[in-house]
């Protein structure tokens, strides 16, 4: 395994509340974090027919 990290984050706005956007760099899959003050939550990001947004294998290796 490494130092390699399992997800990585790829955007983030705001401090006390805000939204990030993470990958997952197994599967490829976006992730919503949503949170405002000590709490949050966690979604798959979908496309527009509820598929999951993945990123594709060579986009992957620029986040590893």
């Amino acid at each position: 395994m490494g130092n390699e990290k399992r997800f990585v984050k790829v955007y983030g706005k705001g401090a006390m509340e805000g939204n990030e956007i993470w990958v997952d760099t197994e599967t490829g899959v976006n992730y919503l974090f949503h949170f405002a003050g000590s709490s949050g939550g966690l979604t798959p990001l979908l496309d527009r027919d509820g598929k999951p947004i993945v990123t594709s294998p060579s986009e992957l290796e620029d986040l590893k």
